[in-house]
């Protein structure tokens, strides 16, 4: 599980430049703080005076496509900068990954064998309920992420602001932000798990195949991601609005209210925008979220033929 999210990083350079194309940018200003998506992981930057903020915020630049942004990007910032932002990714990214597929693979081959379910339903099940624990486990990790981002601290220093923290608003603050993510996250896996196994066992019937090659699982992958994708945008645009939200009470010192639920984000922004502002950054996401889901699952269903055939082989040998 660790070698397909590093794997993911080949389309780092891919997702930094769309995320700061125009019509991708999901750095809905708000004050100084905005939220930056780097394709695995969503990042509160905090600009606090325009002398802490970076080269590129402080000096935006018009793109005029993909490859000039890349061009443009490399020239004034450096090749490095096309990876920046890749250690805060890596210490919430990879924990939650190894959660995700193991819990699946657990609940699913618990409902198929344990229970005795073979339903198309299963995958629903076990995919949603796989990326809640996830969410759960993997949340407060969140706050010490935006705190980290915030301002440069020791590890002392961050321990004492995490303790203050839960002294001022209690444990629970620690799982902050948990329901926007979890609207998003959990429909997004049910329904991408939903679609991956149907589109997987479609195209192994159709070229008769026992199992799924690496073809098979990129094809499913991208598929079922690109669907999910869609259906789950409304709140993922609503999850945008509450990072920035919550980004500017903990980070900036903005006076401490309640954020907005969900539904009233949505509402308001369905009688602002309409239904397309629920639906923006429709073509950015669906680019940078299937080809994600297509290298992830057939990288991990990869490694788990690789090490299942050498476990075998080890097994014959022994015998």
């Amino acid at each position: 599980m660790f070698v397909e999210k590093c794997v993911i990083q080949c389309q780092k350079p891919h997702n930094k430049v769309f995320s700061r194309l125009p019509n991708n940018r999901a750095a809905a200003v708000i004050w100084k703080c905005f939220l930056y998506c780097n394709g695995l992981m969503d990042h509160i930057y905090v600009c606090q005076n325009m002398t802490t903020c970076s080269t590129w915020y402080k000096t935006p630049t018009h793109f005029s496509g993909t490859l000039d942004a890349f061009v443009k990007i490399t020239r004034h910032e450096g090749l490095r900068s096309l990876w920046s932002g890749l250690p805060p990714t890596l210490v919430m990214a990879v924990p939650a990954t190894v959660i995700y597929f193991t819990c699946y693979d657990q609940l699913r081959d618990f409902l198929r064998y344990g229970m005795g379910y073979q339903g198309t339903h299963v995958p629903l099940i076990a995919g949603g309920l796989a990326r809640l624990g996830a969410v759960t486990v993997i949340s407060p990790l969140e706050l010490v992420r935006t705190k980290m981002q915030s301002r440069q601290l020791s590890y002392s220093e961050l321990r004492v602001c995490i303790r203050s923290a839960v002294a001022q608003n209690g444990w629970l603050s620690l799982w902050r932000g948990w329901g926007p993510t979890v609207l998003r996250d959990v429909p997004f896996s049910a329904l991408y798990w939903f679609n991956y196994e149907l589109v997987k066992a479609e195209l192994c019937d159709r070229y008769r195949r026992p199992q799924a090659s690496f073809a098979v699982s990129f094809t499913a992958g991208a598929v079922s991601g690109a669907i999910a994708a869609v259906m789950t945008l409304p709140f993922d645009v609503v999850k945008t609005h509450r990072q920035i939200q919550l980004g500017e009470m903990d980070t900036l010192g903005a006076p401490l209210k309640k954020p907005s639920s969900t539904w009233h984000i949505m509402k308001n922004i369905w009688s602002e925008v309409g239904y397309r502002g629920l639906f923006a950054g429709l073509s950015p996401r669906v680019i940078k979220v299937a080809p994600a889901c297509a290298v992830m699952i057939s990288t991990y269903e990869f490694g788990k033929a690789f090490f299942h055939k050498r476990n075998e082989e080890q097994r014959q040998r022994g015998a």
